[in-house]
């Protein structure tokens, strides 16, 4: 699965508009695959390498399985249908980066869709995307210290 941005390159910095020190929600994301007939949903985890404090910053699923990108902000505007977990925080949404690290943001395709109940701990989600996913692509940038 190739997994790409208008405004991230992988290996780059992540534009200072999507971290702590910007206004910007999530970043825009386009992926695309080889045509996935068991595909049923699409989730997207966005989570930090920073040796530091490895964190997860968002957690969006049950993405419709025919969408094939996120426009700038979609924390703020999801999908229909669509969820988002408490991250690592403990906030629902993206959480912009802060820390410098390496930061990943990796969609799956998934085999169904999560069910979880409203609130359900973020490990039990992360557990579920894990078990339905058939096919994943990422893409990684960096945030250095400003």
């Amino acid at each position: 699965m190739n997994v790409s941005s208008p405004e991230l390159r992988e290996g780059e910095p992540l534009p200072r508009e999507y971290s702590c020190k910007g206004t910007q929600g999530s970043p825009p994301l386009r992926w695309s695959s080889a045509p996935l007939p068991k595909a049923k949903s699409i989730a997207v985890v966005a989570d930090s390498q920073a040796s530091s404090e490895p964190a997860v910053q968002w957690v969006l699923y049950n993405i419709p399985s025919t969408t094939t990108e996120l426009g700038p902000e979609a924390d703020g505007s999801p999908p229909e249908g669509s969820s988002q977990a408490k991250v690592t925080s403990g906030k629902a949404g993206y959480e912009p980066p802060c820390i410098p690290g390496t930061y990943r943001f990796s969609v799956y395709t998934l085999n169904g869709k999560v069910t979880a109940q409203e609130g359900a701990p973020l490990s039990e989600i992360l557990k579920k995307i894990a078990d339905q996913t058939i096919a994943r692509g990422r893409l990684t940038v960096v945030v250095n210290s400003q």
